[in-house]
């Protein structure tokens, strides 16, 4: 039974990527009885997880991740799934999540700093904080040591960004400001056993919203650069 369910969730999310697709598809992707293939789409759009119109099916961004983390419980293989996501999603889903926490959000941040070009996935902005997010959704075979490598990457990131601010070719909130933290993030797709890694956060996407609503009583424990800003 785990095998039908993990087989029609990786037909939806293959198919899903761009846009709705048909019942038809997912049945034949996934190698199932039109019974079968239906009986069991009817049982995600009961779980709010997809929409069936007539015969087309749809899936959200916050959707096709909780998808992806359900096949993976049932066993399927986490390159795959990754394979079936893109980085625009994981973008979406930090972006939507700040927005809905307050913060003022730019995506594809790109800047110079000491003769080299630096580009930040999503940061968002509520005051003291500047939320500053790589997102990384290949987490098969990742290594603590390749995930310290990642960690290290942004912190340079972020603390290149934090020294280049005031700068007329970025426009960003936080330099209305006096005084700023700017913290490194690393969202990831699953959970693993490593929450920080030179104190910065490994968050999962899908706890993102608990992350940022537990953040402000956490800032002793992550790595963030300071700066205050001079206004005449």
């Amino acid at each position: 039974m785990l095998s039908i369910e993990r087989n029609l969730i990786n037909a939806l999310l293959k198919l899903t990527i761009e846009s709705a697709t048909e019942v038809s598809a997912i049945r034949s992707d996934a190698k199932l009885s039109s019974s079968v293939a239906l009986g069991g789409l009817r049982k995600l759009q009961t779980e709010g997880l997809i929409a069936i119109t007539g015969d087309r099916v749809e899936a959200d961004t916050t959707s096709r991740m909780k998808l992806a983390m359900k096949a993976i419980t049932y066993g399927a293989d986490i390159e795959l799934i990754s394979k079936f996501l893109c980085w625009q999603e994981f973008e979406k889903m930090a972006a939507l999540a700040l927005d809905c926490n307050g913060y003022v959000t730019s995506k594809n941040l790109r800047f110079k700093h000491v003769s080299k070009r630096w580009e930040i996935d999503v940061v968002g902005c509520r005051k003291p904080l500047v939320v500053c997010v790589d997102c990384k959704h290949y987490q098969h075979s990742i290594t603590p040591a390749v995930l310290r490598k990642m960690t290290e990457e942004q912190i340079k990131r972020v603390k290149a960004l934090s020294e280049v601010l005031p700068n007329a070719d970025i426009q960003i909130e936080c330099v209305q400001w006096s005084k700023t933290k700017f913290l490194p993030v690393i969202l990831s797709l699953m959970p693993g056993s490593l929450k920080f890694i030179n104190n910065v956060p490994i968050v999962p996407v899908l706890q993102l919203q608990s992350f940022l609503n537990q953040l402000p009583l956490q800032l002793d424990a992550v790595k963030y650069f300071s700066r205050t800003f001079s206004h005449l």
